[in-house]
């Protein structure tokens, strides 16, 4: 028992208290903005922001760079999708829960090429030498990536990549000894599940009425 509790709270022994207050505050907008995505609300944006900008500086901080870019990316792509949630046209959504066409899959996966080829020039450019955890940062930041771009445009394919890369994030953020950010991570992933199922009830009910 001893040992769990170590695993959660030895990295911020020497953690500056304001640090640790920012922290908590990302690990609670951060799980309120998937519980709100979940849900299709609005809000899923403006609690995003609020995590992704305070985790930006922390992992620069730590020198987390591919994390840290994903995160950037959140804030500008948080953005864009809060834009184009609230688009409306005689009081009716214009972006409503849909499934990817081939041409919105082949953006989706060049979208993955460039963001690992992005991540990794950023790790060299910084002259950090490449461990296999960064290997798998580079991967997960490439499908991350693509899942908030189908998330801004209600593809229900987000969904699926963000468990995959969440799954993944879970050991690799423990590997790192970040037990809070690792257990957020297992939450995301239980929400990105219970999204999965909301969001295909929800569009397999549009189906049956059209």
């Amino acid at each position: 028992m001893n040992e769990i509790i170590d695993f959660f709270i030895a990295s911020y022994r020497e953690a500056r208290t304001a640090d640790i207050l920012l922290e908590f505050t990302a690990f609670i907008f951060g799980i309120l903005s998937v519980w709100y995505a979940k849900k299709e609300h609005i809000w899923v944006y403006p609690t995003g922001l609020i995590a992704t900008i305070i985790t930006v500086y922390l992992l620069y901080k730590a020198g987390y760079f591919g994390d840290m870019m994903m995160n950037f990316y959140y804030s500008v792509m948080s953005i864009y999708g809060w834009y184009n949630w609230s688009r409306k046209k005689d009081d009716k959504i214009l972006v409503p829960i849909s499934r990817t066409n081939l041409r919105e899959k082949i953006i989706g996966f060049i979208l993955f090429l460039v963001t690992m080829i992005v991540t990794y020039t950023v790790y060299k450019s910084n002259g950090q030498l490449l461990e296999t955890a960064n290997y798998i940062d580079i991967f997960t930041s490439g499908v991350f990536f693509t899942a908030m771009w189908f998330m801004a445009n209600k593809k229900i394919e987000n969904w699926t990549l963000w468990i995959f890369a969440d799954f993944i994030t879970v050991p690799l953020y423990g590997y790192r000894g970040l037990g809070i950010l690792s257990l957020q991570y297992l939450i995301f992933t239980i929400l990105a599940i219970q999204g999965y199922f909301a969001w295909k009830k929800s569009l397999d009910k549009k189906m049956s009425t059209l």
